[in-house]
């Protein structure tokens, strides 16, 4: 049975739900289908998640134990933030976002800014990396109240280095196109490469403590499981 609602109107009902990341995820997924706009959006995320399920991607990226990989990237006011001042200050939740225009990026973001508060009590800093200019990282920044640091990895290229950049594929491209999503004038390239959506927990001083690594973007890593993982670190069970 078709839901009468705009998908607009119900991805902001699932915004304003007090469930957690995952049960909203899920909800926007069921969601798609049900609508005429979704459909075919719904029909190609299936598609492009099974080849990157059979190619294995993400396989390659750093593991829990592994240091995360220094970089060095511009914010959204275009100055240069070093991973090294952010990782010796205390633990940092480093989330790779496909964009500002992905509706499951932007719920997984407001459900960070939502747990701001908690993680500040446990001395964590969430920083999104999305391929994208700064004055689309600007508006996500808008869109968060400030409480997510947002750099700019233009031609996904610490992406690249962390084994997370996926073609998205001409099908969806043209779809994205005439939905009016312009991934080139977001990224300032023709390439339509986005980043496999990645969230790492890391200790002070570079240690990757905890990962959700997932070809499926529907799927985030629950605000629960990272909220755990900070609390051991604070109890001092894991090495900080």
């Amino acid at each position: 049975m078709n839901d009468e609602r705009s998908l607009d109107d119900v991805f902001a009902s699932i915004c304003a739900m007090e469930l957690p990341l995952r049960e909203r995820l899920s909800a926007f997924t069921a969601a798609m289908p049900a609508h005429e706009w979704g459909q075919p959006f719904a029909v190609l995320y299936e598609r492009l998640i099974s080849q990157l399920d059979s190619a294995n991607s993400g396989d390659a990226a750093p593991t829990v134990g592994n240091m995360l990989p220094p970089f060095v990237l511009p914010d959204a006011d275009g100055n240069l933030v070093d991973s090294a001042a952010l990782i010796d200050s205390g633990p940092t939740i480093v989330s790779f976002n496909r964009g500002h225009w992905c509706q499951y990026c932007e719920l997984e973001l407001l459900a960070f800014a939502h747990a701001h508060q908690e993680f500040a009590a446990h001395g964590a800093r969430v920083v999104s990396i999305m391929p994208e200019r700064q004055s689309y990282l600007k508006r996500a920044r808008e869109r968060t109240g400030d409480t997510v640091i947002f750099l700019s990895d233009l031609d996904n290229a610490y992406a690249l280095e962390l084994g997370l950049v996926v073609w998205l594929g001409q099908a969806i491209k043209d779809l994205y196109t005439s939905h009016g999503i312009d991934l080139g004038s977001y990224q300032g390239n023709d390439m339509w490469f986005a980043p496999i959506p990645a969230t790492f927990v890391v200790a002070k001083g570079g240690k990757i403590l905890a990962r959700h690594v997932d070809p499926d973007f529907r799927t985030r890593m629950d605000i629960e499981d990272i909220l755990a993982c900070l609390e051991r670190i604070g109890s001092g069970r894991v090495a900080d």
